[in-house]
């Protein structure tokens, strides 16, 4: 009976090991969500949403940006008319890396 409840509560102990480790075992983990892959807009400013998540660093077109505590992340850039495409990329404190991209066309704006 004892024999049991040791062996049951070992794996149990590694089960919640694995559960808990999971995040250093996915590595890092990207998601865009605005503006949507293949977009168009007018707008002279556009603002990237995402969410990051197991990450040490983190671009945006090859300059830092930064997250909140949930992993979420706002920047807002001014590309030019045409096709633009934005890369989002991190590393984990591990060094692997991730890498995700968002295409999107800019129309020719007026300034008011």
């Amino acid at each position: 009976m004892t024999r049991t409840i040791i062996i049951v509560a070992a794996v149990l102990l590694v089960c919640y090991g694995l559960f808990e480790g999971r995040k250093l075992i996915e590595g890092p983990q990207l998601t865009i969500l605005s503006p949507g892959n293949g977009a168009a807009t007018s707008s002279e400013l556009i603002t990237i949403t995402g969410i990051a998540k197991n990450i040490s660093f983190l671009t945006i077109n090859d300059a830092p940006a930064y997250t909140d505590e949930a992993g979420n992340f706002i920047e807002t850039i001014s590309p030019p008319p045409g096709y633009t495409v934005v890369t989002v990329a991190a590393v984990d404190r591990f060094g692997r890396r991730a890498r995700t991209e968002v295409a999107f066309t800019v129309l020719n704006y007026c300034p008011v």
